[in-house]
């Protein structure tokens, strides 16, 4: 009987280990933790069937294809509105297909799979308080093309192998819309969710989310952007139209015949790795390609869509560029920057003026990898703009939340469990499975504080779906000591977020050794929705769990003593 992965990692460690392909076992320390850059990853390779030889990346010719930019979906009409009959609301069909799209002009086309025949998928585009309807059509193959493990919790070989279910990543939607990782469909199968967008003007992404192969989905192709506007940030007249482009990177690895590359393990029947970091940096469905801009100002609207990776981003010549927008809306005020880091799920809305620089060409790279290339024309075309002079010094006004708001704060262990190798297997939410009885319960409206203890070597973007938050501070403190007998030792000071960390966010960067504290207010919504890392291997291997939005009176009952209840 095929075991869970959970017997199998007692009897890995009984024997004293299991052995993982060594390209994924090797990974850069940086300060962040550990990840290996594109260069290394191409050279050192990864254990795969050994017909399959990988295709080294970096000896493909940069900049020979122009970027995609992904289309607008168009909606297929209205539907009725699930809060009122008599009220029509606009409705998307998105199908879910596999097809073969190059992603180089010197490799043949790759098999992936995509929302609305490309990858990424069409951009979602409404505006604030402007509901849709989105049915969410599954026309995949039955059999997927990637390394399911059936020893993963919820993907055991009694599921269907092809499972879907969409998550707006940064949405505040009602629980059943929002994507809960078991509520999938199979092949042949469509569900129909519906967005009210009863939020700020911002950028967010849509993704697969279904449990234990959220990771295989996403490789193979599952996301989108999805971009609300609201008349607020309309009115900064902030470059819009051809000049706002939405920027998705992620990292794949492809073998010489231009097919994915996933890697397994070497252990049979468990092909789970804990990371992926691939050797190709693809940007907007190609590899190195190239962007014709005017000599005038440009919003690139950034998304790191990466299963693990985290882009640190910067312009050759160390050119400057101002931040104006973090995960949920725009920043109290632009912020100047000569790199961004971005952790899988966060987002960045840059400016570039590329004024004065006709003629030239200003690479986008990842510490020394070139991304894109930016081609800028001798001369500007002719255009009508009402486009501001220069960027507002102020976009809005975000007051911070006081911490004195805050009802309660939650301690919460990110950990990560590994084999006599030094290789993690399972990763944990304050030692805790998915399956166990949920303890996060915050009461509808209530603000609460969230600090993310990161026992790790790594540091983990953790993403709470519904909520936006504000990032207070990192602290770092003894790890050593709160292993030994769970005592929180700090030392040294808490460090503030960056000024690019002061807006809305709805995915923070936990660093190991640090104590990562955020303040949230559960608004919107009662009902079950989940909290966890968004590096997809650990999110699959058990690095979520889900919490429940609770109402004020269930509070007050579940509060009343014992005696009460047996009373009334």
């Amino acid at each position: 009987m095929l075991k869970t992965r959970r017997q199998f990692l007692a009897l890995a460690h009984a024997a004293g280990g299991v052995a993982l392909a060594s390209g994924v076992a090797f990974r850069t320390s940086r300060v962040f933790g550990r990840q290996a850059d594109a260069a290394t990853t191409s050279m050192r390779g990864m254990e795969q069937a050994p017909q399959r030889q990988m295709l080294n990346a970096m000896t493909l010719t940069r900049f020979v294809d122009p970027l995609p930019v992904p289309a607008l979906a168009p909606s297929d009409g209205t539907r009725p509105s699930p809060r009122s009959r008599k009220v029509q609301l606009p409705y998307y069909r998105i199908e879910m297909t596999e097809f073969a799209a190059s992603l180089h002009r010197d490799v043949a086309p790759t098999r992936q799979w995509g929302y609305g025949g490309s990858v990424p998928g069409p951009t979602l585009e409404t505006r604030s308080g402007q509901g849709l309807l989105i049915e969410w059509v599954n026309k995949l193959p039955r059999k997927h093309f990637l390394p399911i493990d059936h020893t993963l919790h919820g993907a055991g070989a009694d599921k269907p192998e092809v499972r879907t279910v969409a998550h707006v990543h940064g949405a505040k939607a009602p629980p059943e819309s929002d994507g809960y990782p078991e509520s999938w469909h199979t092949p042949g199968q469509s569900r129909t969710l519906y967005y009210p967008n009863e939020q700020d003007a911002s950028t967010l992404w849509y993704h697969d989310h279904a449990m234990g192969i959220t990771r295989l989905n996403v490789f193979a192709g599952l996301f989108g952007a999805f971009i609300i506007r609201d008349p607020a940030q309309l009115a900064l007249n902030l470059p819009g139209g051809a000049f706002d482009i939405p920027i998705v990177l992620y990292d794949r690895t492809l073998d010489r015949e231009g097919q994915l590359l996933y890697p397994v393990s070497a252990a049979p029947g468990a092909p789970f790795v804990s990371e992926f970091y691939g050797n190709a940096i693809v940007c907007n469905g190609k590899i190195f390609p190239y962007l014709e801009v005017q000599p005038r100002r440009y919003r690139f609207r950034l998304l790191n869509a990466a299963n693990g990776r985290y882009f640190h981003l910067t312009l050759t010549g160390n050119r400057p560029f101002h931040q104006i927008s973090s995960d949920l809306g725009l920043l109290q005020s632009p912020v100047e920057l000569r790199s961004l880091v971005l952790f899988p799920a966060e987002r960045g809305e840059i400016i570039i003026d590329f004024t004065g620089l006709d003629g030239q060409e200003v690479q986008l790279r990842n510490d020394a990898d070139d991304i894109l290339q930016f081609r800028v024309l001798k001369k500007q075309q002719p255009e009508t703009s009402t486009e501001a002079a220069a960027l507002p010094p102020v976009l809005r006004s975000i007051p911070r939340i006081p911490e004195s708001q805050s009802v309660r704060e939650r301690l919460l262990t990110l950990s990560e469990h590994d084999d006599a190798a030094g290789n993690s297997m399972q990763m944990l939410l304050n030692e805790s499975h998915w399956d166990m009885p949920v303890t996060e319960n915050p009461v509808l409206d209530s603000t609460e504080i969230w600090s993310f203890v990161n026992l790790a070597g790594d540091a983990h973007p953790m993403h709470l779906h519904l909520v936006r938050f504000q990032v207070l501070d990192r602290r770092p403190f003894d790890v050593f000591a709160y292993n030994a007998d769970k005592s929180l030792v700090y030392t040294g000071p808490a460090v503030p977020p960056a000024a690019n960390e002061l807006g809305w966010k709805d995915t923070v960067r936990a660093d190991p050794g640090m104590v990562t504290r955020i303040i949230v207010k559960f608004e919107g919504y009662t009902g079950r929705y989940v909290w966890h890392c968004h590096l997809l291997e650990h999110e699959d291997n058990e690095m979520m769990r889900p919490y429940d939005v609770i109402s004020p009176a269930r509070a007050r009952a579940e509060r009343a003593p014992s005696s009460n209840k047996k009373q009334a």
